[in-house]
């Protein structure tokens, strides 16, 4: 058996009410967990984009992504591997003033984190911090060991292809040509 690894698939569909049950379905009765999900418009108009981890092997993730591309309102459905991709996420933390001001430590791992604060008031500070999953995870960590953190959640994955076009672009075009007769038989 395949050993399982992180995936990260890449859906996109017209904006129709329900396309994400559809979608969220297929993993469910697959009984595989999605470790995140983001969901947006594209950069091509019409279209939205879901971005989709989860955990499993690569035949699991192949019958998964055809599962996917099969419903009525899919329009291209891909999974990668994390070396094809170019992803970030984003960890907000709040935590609590008296702590961060009465121990500098505090604020010199933030900075070793290389996080941003985005606010200060009298009761909590928010820190922000853009970058890989484990990098999150890390400050998250190392705030915790403090004792100041009062709340703390992360993004899902956004992700675009190392390639100079989204897969689905020229999808569309050969469509469109093939709808227009265009292609060579």
């Amino acid at each position: 058996m395949d050993e399982k690894k992180l995936y990260t698939l890449l859906v996109y569909s017209e904006n129709i009410a329900g396309i994400l049950n559809q979608i969220t379905a297929v993993f469910t009765r697959r009984q595989v967990n999605i470790e995140s999900l983001n969901v947006s418009a594209s950069s091509i108009e019409g279209l939205h984009k879901y971005t989709i981890t989860a955990w499993s092997d690569e035949d699991q993730i192949i019958k998964i992504t055809r599962q996917i591309e099969k419903k009525i309102d899919v329009v291209k459905a891909t999974y990668y591997t994390d070396d094809e991709l170019f992803f970030r996420e984003t960890g907000l933390y709040k935590l609590s003033t008296d702590v961060v001001l009465a121990n500098p430590d505090v604020s010199r791992t933030i900075r070793k984190h290389e996080a941003n604060i985005a606010e200060v008031n009298p009761t909590y500070v928010i820190v922000m911090k853009h970058g890989m999953t484990e990098d999150i995870l890390s400050l998250y960590r190392a705030l915790d060991k403090f004792g100041c953190v009062l709340q703390y959640t992360r993004s899902g994955r956004i992700a675009v292809t190392r390639s100079t076009q989204e897969e689905v672009s020229s999808f569309l075009e050969e469509r469109e040509k093939s709808r227009l007769g265009l292609v060579e038989r």
